[in-house]
């Protein structure tokens, strides 16, 4: 400031005489400067953690402190809260909510208290009412003063550490999630066992994959998971089981979703109509339980999958793998995360192992140098001496002769620890311990140098031990799974009513006053055909113009192979009578389409849609001309083959035709239709992926029988959902006989039944109802043979196994009956053998033919598709069947 000058209180720069002088600051540079301050300092120092040991600041500094306040005690939080603060300098608000998020990941801090509940969204209770400690894994592997790099708090009054030694990959193992200025850091969270084994396939050169789990569990589909980098998005959904007809459950949670979240949803659904529920009971504890009630005639199947479609019970999450590295912010995938974990522990411990060493190899040096003090008498030459100096020449010329053999120097420090040996312990002195003390320090030196010399094996060994000693209760809680694409008009429920005005050529919801076509829902496309021989598909809408003359409108069903719309039409004003079969599969909305040869004047004589490809008679009337001999004839559909939409058909008659009408009713010319279960996403398909379960008419039914001892028979639909501990799937056949051998939990013995399927609509029980019982094995061959292996410590003696023909062994009763004893002995296992040939002409053979239909090439050739055929040598096997064991 220039002399004579001044601020007044309006903050102005002023001169002698009170004026204000005004001067012009350019903020340009002023910005820039201070604008890449702060985002540096918020980036590095707030919200995206360190690649060494994985911790934000905030969360370093907190772990610190209670590190320093650690005695084995818990200390009330809102004490480790300020504590931090001497380290932190961004109020308490901040570090409780971060302490908060760290007790929750159940890791490294052991908490007492309410810290609240990562399934409902409580928080936790106020700081002065909660506790905590670090855990025992935290203060195995996070802290060592040792190996630890410090720098000054933000005020200079203390010191933290720049990283804490952390020895385990505990970032991937927390996960963190920040937004700083310019960029985000979301890293999800994996298993602490399988982070375990992958860093020691590093260690062993091996290649490894690394997939998240969530705490919260749930199924995640990581297809798309790019190793947790920008653009990668996986898929979460919650695990829903039907308990009933009318009641779902829900048992676990997507990441990041918690009960009130999801139940908002869920009725936000219900609100607009996407799916038909009753209720919502939240039964929430320590587990989670959220018990869904259908309103009635709601199928379970669909409203899982309507769930998964339109609420929180599936959401996607997009990692952004960031990270501080050398001071600077790097997007770098999970596995090279963990291989630079991997890399600081093995740094860490072979330092830990250094220092081990020279402390180690210090401690020998003064036992050898105490022992050649005493034994040697050199402590009789300071008995001459009358000053300090001439004490210490006194002792280190007495030391010479004998110090070739030591590690070092003798330096001043030892001369001053040496005049410290209390005459006590001089008189007392024993040659014999101090060469077994001698001994055992050598011997640790030697270890140590192993371990230095097999670095990589002790790092696996310390892998091992922390896995060994922590990894129990930590396995995988989020099954891995490939989701199927849900089709939201599949599965949403028909919240609207659909009306048509044909003679206007209108549709939509909102035409109550005019003609009812059917239940539809506000996300579905309808498809309307014309009499001019053109068609449109559309969205659903209140009231939209869809054309004049109106022949038929219906909700549209994309990829739907199995509706065949039949069809006569006349080209031109004079032209011939042409007819076709087709189906619609895709086409694109609201595109106009010609289904006749285009000529001006063509007209649809005749138009049925069928379901499931019916084929009709119909009667075709000719229009009077003179020596026309034949003017009326029949024409049978099942007689025209079914081609694309596209194809201009078949010639009817040359003749103009005054008619056609419906004859006969026809029946299905699709024929049965193949099922296949794919075992990566537990569902039914039509397109050749997993096991052939045969083909299916509309009254055959699936059968699957459960580990858990029950049995179901389902519809073939292909929205069905399957128990997850199914261990067979195949299509029923009421002659087919089951055998299984379980233990029965009330008599504690082995017992074996045989038993015919019952037809029922509900899950039906043939195990019994004890807690105890479990299966060991179950079969659907006809002539079974298991073999039991005994258990030989139970059983106190060698017993052979023994190879039993179930069928001999008992007969065929109910499946609630009990059976027969296997064996009074005790059992370990039974395996099921190669059954025994059987060959009965009067048993009904499940089908493994594919039906014709199925076989032939795709004839909607429009769509570029091609189905695959199956061979005759695929048709001699019988795929009909799946055993999950």
């Amino acid at each position: 400031m220039e002399e004579n000058t001044e601020i007044n209180e309006s903050g102005f720069v002023t001169d002698d005489s009170n004026k204000e002088i005004r001067k012009t600051l350019h903020l340009t540079g002023m910005y820039k400067d201070w604008f890449l301050d702060y985002a540096s300092y918020v980036i590095l120092e707030r919200a995206v953690p360190e690649v060494n040991d994985g911790l934000k600041p905030v969360q370093r500094r907190i772990l610190h402190a209670m590190k320093e306040l650690d005695d084995g005690r818990y200390n009330k939080v809102a004490n480790i809260i300020g504590h931090t603060m001497k380290y932190h300098p961004h109020g308490d608000a901040s570090i409780g909510d971060a302490l908060v998020q760290l007790g929750q990941k159940e890791l490294l801090i052991d908490c007492q208290g309410n810290w609240g509940n990562v399934h409902t969204g409580d928080g936790a209770a106020a700081p002065r009412y909660i506790e905590a400690r670090l855990s025992k894994f935290a203060l195995d592997v996070v802290f060592n003063p040792k190996t630890t790099r410090w720098k000054p708090s933000y005020d200079g009054r203390n010191k933290e550490p720049i990283t804490l030694p952390v020895k385990f990959p505990l970032l991937l193992t927390q996960g963190v999630e920040g937004i700083a200025v310019g960029l985000a850091s979301k890293i999800l969270p994996h298993n602490f066992n399988e982070l375990i084994d992958a860093s020691i396939k590093i260690l062993e050169g091996k290649d490894f994959e690394l997939m998240p789990d969530f705490l919260t569990g749930g199924m995640a589909d990581v297809t798309k998971y790019n190793d947790g980098l920008r653009g990668g998005r996986i898929r979460i959904r919650a695990k829903i089981n039907q308990l009933d007809k009318k009641t779902l459950v829900i048992t676990e949670l997507p990441f990041g979703v918690t009960t009130s979240s999801l139940i908002e949803s869920i009725i936000i659904a219900n609100d607009k109509g996407k799916i038909k529920i009753r209720k919502i009971d939240d039964n929430t504890a320590r587990d989670v339980e959220i018990l869904i009630h259908l309103a009635s005639g709601i199928s379970p199947d669909t409203t899982i999958d309507a769930l998964y479609a339109f609420t929180n019970c599936e959401v996607s999450v997009s990692p952004n793998s960031c990270i501080i590295d050398a001071g600077r912010p790097k997007f770098i995938g999970v596995k090279e995360i963990l291989k630079i974990s991997t890399d600081n522990t093995v740094a860490l411990l072979k330092l830990e192992l250094e220092i081990e060493k020279g402390e180690l190899l210090e401690q020998w040096h003064f036992v050898s140098l105490e022992r050649i003090f005493i034994e040697k008498e050199v402590y009789e030459d300071m008995k001459k001496c009358k000053t300090d100096a001439e004490i210490n020449e006194a002792i280190d010329i007495g030391l010479k002769p004998y110090t070739q053999n030591l590690v070092r120097a003798v330096s001043l420090e030892d001369i001053l620890r040496l005049r410290k040996i209390p005459i006590d312990r001089i008189s007392k002195y024993n040659s014999d311990k101090a060469d077994d003390v001698i001994k055992a320090i050598e011997d640790d030196i030697k270890q140590v140098e192993y371990d230095l010399a097999h670095l990589t094996q002790y790092v696996i060994d310390f892998f091992l031990r922390i896995q060994k000693k922590y990894g129990k209760g930590k396995e995988r809680k989020t099954e891995l799974r490939n989701f199927e694409n849900i089709e939201a008009t599949m599965v949403a429920v028909a919240n609207e009513r659909l009306y048509v005005n044909k003679v206007e050529g209108f549709a939509g919801t909102g035409l109550k006053k005019d003609e009812l076509v059917g239940e539809c829902s506000d996300i579905d496309d309808i498809i309307v055909f014309r009499e001019d021989g053109t068609f449109i598909v559309t969205k659903v809408a209140d009231k939209v113009f869809v054309g004049q003359n109106i022949l038929h409108i219906a909700v549209f069903r994309r990829n739907d192979e199995r509706t065949i719309y039949n069809m006569v039409y006349q080209d031109g004003v004079k032209g011939s009578a042409y007819i076709k079969r087709f189906a619609v599969v895709g086409v694109t909305r609201d595109k106009e389409y010609d289904l006749t040869k285009g000529t001006k004047g063509s007209k649809v004589l005749y138009f049925t849609a069928n379901q499931n490809g019916e084929a009709e008679v119909v009667k075709v009337i000719h229009k009077p001309k003179p020596k026309l001999k034949k003017t009326i004839f029949d024409f049978d559909f099942s007689d025209l083959a079914i081609k694309g939409r596209s194809s201009q058909g078949n010639i009817l008659t040359k003749h103009l035709v005054k008619k056609v009408a419906l004859k006969d009713e026809g029946v299905s010319t699709l024929g049965a239709r193949n099922i296949w279960y794919d075992e990566t996403v537990m569902r039914l398909n039509t397109e050749s992926r997993g096991v052939y379960l045969g083909a299916f008419k509309p009254t055959d039914k699936i059968l699957t029988i459960m580990k858990s001892g029950h049995y179901r028979l389902l519809s073939f639909d292909l929205s069905n959902h399957f128990d997850e501990d199914m261990i067979i799937i195949e299509k029923y056949n009421p002659a087919k006989i089951i055998s299984t051998v379980y233990y029965d939990g009330e008599v504690k013995k082995a017992y074996v039944k045989r038993f015919q399927i019952e037809e029922s609509d509900k899950k039906q029980d043939f195990l019994g109802e004890h807690n105890d019982s479990f299966i060991y094995s179950v079969s659907n061959d006809y002539l079974p043979q298991a073999e039991v292996v005994f258990d030989e410590k139970k059983n106190g003696k060698h017993i052979d196994n023994e190879i039993i023909l179930l069928a001999d062994f008992i007969a065929v009763k109910g499946f609630k009956a009990k059976g027969k004893r296997l064996t009074s002995h005790f059992v370990k296992e039974v395996i099921m053998l190669d059954p025994l040939p059987y060959e009965n002409e009067n048993t009904i053979e499940l089908s493994t033919e594919i039906e014709e239909i199925e076989t032939k090439p795709d004839p909607f050739e429009d769509f570029g598709k091609i189905s695959e055929r199956k061979t005759d040598e695929e048709d001699d096997d019988e795929p009909v069947q799946m055993t999950l064991f």
